[in-house]
């Protein structure tokens, strides 16, 4: 099976870098410091979903501004703990493409994921973050102004992810959709292709664009 497309629009954690044992951390601390009990703090979906939706669940409106910085910052300040690592196959995927020919399409603040990506050496010439829409994954949203930064047709895009609401977004914006085993299981995930992660597949550039294959 061969996926064509002009554009790979990516997501970053769980996708192209792992920052679990980060995020776990720094939520824990901070759930803590607003006196939120583990049973609150359970019933609230972490993963793909921009900070201000996950604290907008926990806190009354007044307390989102200041809470969301509090994480924000604990977040980037945790980036040089080694709570960030490269997921398989990403350095030599990436490597592989035009640098105009992709982008990044994170839940995180751009802060955030500037900080992440650099860590681990990945400097997108294309990166849209939290600080860039109005509603995020699953809402097409980010995927679509992805498409327009890039000057591509939705249609000719992939969209890479983790996270049901990711691949849920993607699907939305009329995109092909290419699900990566790394955060959740193959049964959980809806896409046109669900691989292992991006070391399962390879690309070719063409003047046409880019073929996705999954390696023999």
């Amino acid at each position: 099976m061969t996926i064509h497309a002009q554009a790979l629009l990516f997501d970053n954690d769980g996708t192209l870098v792992s920052s679990l044992g980060s995020v776990e951390r720094c939520w824990t601390r901070w759930a803590r410091e607003y006196g939120i009990t583990a049973e609150e703090f359970g019933r609230v979906e972490l993963h793909g979903r921009p900070a201000a939706e996950i604290v907008a669940d926990l806190l009354p409106a007044d307390l989102v501004p200041q809470a969301v910085a509090r994480v924000e910052r604990l977040e980037v300040e945790d980036v040089p703990n080694g709570g960030v690592h490269l997921l398989p196959g990403t350095t030599d995927f990436l490597d592989s493409l035009p640098a105009d020919s992709w982008a990044v399409v994170t839940s995180a603040t751009r802060r955030l994921a500037e900080a992440r990506l650099g860590a681990v050496g990945i400097r997108p010439k294309t990166l849209i973050a939290a600080d860039d829409i109005t509603r995020g994954k699953p809402d097409p949203e980010p995927y679509l102004l992805a498409a327009r930064r890039l000057g591509v047709d939705p249609a000719r895009c992939v969209v890479f992810e983790d996270a049901p609401a990711g691949l849920q977004a993607g699907r939305a914006a009329g995109m092909t959709t290419v699900a990566l085993t790394t955060t959740h299981q193959a049964h959980e995930l809806v896409a046109d292709l669900v691989v292992e992660n991006l070391s399962a597949l390879s690309a070719l550039v063409t003047h046409g664009g880019v073929g996705i294959s999954v390696r023999g």
